[in-house]
This record gives C-alpha cells, structure tokens and sequence, in this order.
C-alpha cells in the first residue's frame, strides 16, 4: 500500500474528481461547518434571544409565581407539561429553524448542490463488523480524538476565560429576578460564544487547508492511470493513427480518381505536381482537383499521361498553387493570369480556341 502511494505522484484530473464527487467523495470540512453553525448560534442569540427570554419569562412566569396553582394529577399535568412544551416550541423553532438553514447552507458552501445517491447506497460490503472495529480503532480515528480533545480543551479555556468576570457574583443569581437571571445568562452566553468563535475560526481554517490537502492526496494518480484515462478519454493513440493512416489513403485514392478528369496537370517537372480542372459552361473558375510532391507527384503524372490529360512544365505555378490550394478549391485571384495563360495553352493545343502565330511556326 505504501509502495502504492509513493507511485501516485500526478495530481488528480478533472476526469478523476468528477468521478470522486459523483460517488460522494468530496473535501468537506467539518470545522468549517461547526464555525458556521457556533457563527449562526451567535448571531442568531444577540438578535432574536432578548424576544425569545421575554416569550419564555412569560411563558413561566404563571410556574414561578403560583406553582401551587399547578395541577398534581396525572391527566392535568400531562395537559399543562403538553401545552408548555408546544408554548416553548413556538417560541424556539425560528432559531432552530435558521440553525437547520445554516448547516445545510455551510455545507452547500463547501461542495455545491450534490446528489450522490451511490453514497446512502446500501452495501453488504460496508456491513463487516471486522472493518467497523478496523474503522473504529484506526490511526484516522484517534488523531480526531486527540483534536477534538486538544480542541474542546482550548475553546473552554478561551471561552471561560472571557465570561469569568460575569461570573464573580453567581452566588447571587438565586435572589435576582427571574428576568434579569435570564439576561445574565444571555451575556454570559455570548461571551462564550465570541470565545469559542475566535478558537473555531483558526481551527476550522486550519482545518480546511488540511481537508482539501487530504482530499487532493488521496485522488492522486499514478503516471500509468492518467495515461489510461488519457487513451480512455481520447482514444488509443495507435488506434488514432491506424484510423488517421486509412483516411488519408482513402483521401489520396479518390484524389487519383479524379486525375483522369483533369484539363491539365502542371508540373514542377519532378517533384511537383498539381491537376486542375476547367469546364468553361459549367465552372466560373479553374480548380484544383490533385496536388503531391515527390513518389504522389509521380503518380499524378503516370495517371494523366495514360488518360491523355495535357501535362504543362511551368515551377514556379506549380509550387504556388500546391503550397496555396487545397484539394477542391478553386484558384485564387492571384494565380489567375499564370493558369488562364496555361489553361489557354492547352485549349489551342486541343483546337477548342484559335492558335497564335507564334504556336502554329508563322
């Protein structure tokens, strides 16, 4: 397994992550969403907790002042503790509420919308009591127990710290009033709060940079596995080229087979080679049917000469029209005097035009 690890050297590809996030598997950081909820607590006691303990004061205010009014017996009292827990209910599912809001919107924050349904898929494989006592007891599982103790230790000497000075006068808090024991409690809790925050935001920043380092590390890939998901994705290399190879010899056969339908082939003499075509009712412009160079070039000619196609010397047009023509294109403007005066040269030679004087020796 080492060995194996030390062989995954390459960083993760897109390919490999998708894979990894649709199985479920993504970098989602615990620390980050007890900050969010521990943020959301804070919040939401400094905003809503003075209307939430004026809500619950006057809620118990009637078991406080008159408990001897209270109802002993079972069915009454089962009527009075149903009714305080619907009151208190009431009163407590907007924090609640935005609590349950919060988790979900922190961990949307951290991966995205994601639908892993694999994820919740029941397994026989994941039922193994020897993998859950491996699970339980593995090296992963007593480093969190050390950093949550490490953690819990240092949040409460932070938090403690800050909230002591409202705790010099506790004793006394059994002769405050009910509303202004409900208000110590309120500062005190947000002291706490502002102490554990400052503790879980290092820690959940720290913890963040170590969950995506964790995550990336434990997608890395081997050279040989990206060079699998390389052919996987684009295709065998070998295939590629095998495939490359029959279309350009299918290409170069029906190029041939349009030879013979040639006007005129122009040549370099030897090493260049290009065929153009040229029906003067049909086609505005010559175009350019065959083109090669060297052993192709050759074989344009051989083909012309047995279908009687006019083969004209002329370098310079040659290599102009075979490095600025493809296959199937007509002539640009450029070209147009140097291949009218060929093109024209081989429809006197074919008497289809008048010759000159000067071709006919006069």
């Amino acid at each position: 397994m080492a060995e194996d690890d030390a062989q995954k050297t390459e960083e993760p590809t897109s390919k490999k992550r998708d894979k990894a996030r649709k199985k479920g598997n993504v970098a989602n950081s615990t620390e980050i969403k007890n900050l969010g909820l521990i943020f959301t607590a804070a919040i939401g006691i400094a905003l809503m907790a003075p209307s939430i303990m004026r809500d619950i004061t006057q809620v118990l205010v009637r078991f406080l002042e008159t408990p001897e009014n209270i109802p002993t017996d079972f069915e009454h009292l089962r009527l009075v503790l149903g009714n305080l827990m619907r009151d208190m209910g009431m009163i407590m599912w907007p924090f609640f509420g935005i609590m349950v809001l919060s988790a979900i919107g922190f961990n949307v924050v951290q991966v995205g919308l994601l639908w892993a349904p694999k994820k919740i898929k029941p397994e026989l494989s994941k039922i193994s009591l020897i993998k859950g006592v491996k699970k339980k007891f593995s090296m992963a599982t007593i480093v969190e127990f050390l950093k949550g103790i490490v953690k819990l230790g240092i949040t409460a000497l932070v938090s403690f710290s800050l909230a002591l000075p409202l705790l010099g006068d506790v004793t006394l808090i059994p002769d405050m009033d009910f509303s202004l024991v409900l208000e110590r409690i309120y500062w005190i809790t947000l002291w706490l709060l502002a102490g554990t925050l400052m503790v879980m935001t290092a820690l959940a920043a720290l913890d963040l940079l170590y969950t995506r380092y964790s995550y990336t590390k434990s997608l890395r890939m081997t050279k040989q596995e990206v060079k699998d998901e390389h052919k996987e994705s684009e295709g065998d290399p070998q295939v590629k080229t095998r495939i490359k190879k029959l279309r350009y010899e299918r290409a170069q056969q029906r190029m041939m087979a349009a030879v013979p339908e040639a006007d005129v082939v122009i040549t370099n003499p030897t090493h260049y080679a290009v065929a153009l075509e040229y029906k003067s009712e049909t086609m505005a412009v010559p175009k350019l049917i065959a083109k090669g160079i060297d052993s192709l070039a050759l074989n344009i000619r051989e083909v012309a000469e047995e279908h009687d196609v006019p083969i004209v010397e002329n370098p310079p047009l040659a290599r102009a029209l075979y490095a600025t023509v493809e296959l199937e294109e007509e002539i640009p403007e450029e070209h147009f005097l140097a291949v009218a005066e060929v093109i024209g040269y081989v429809m006197r030679l074919k008497g289809e035009i008048p010759s000159r004087p000067s071709e006919n020796g006069n």
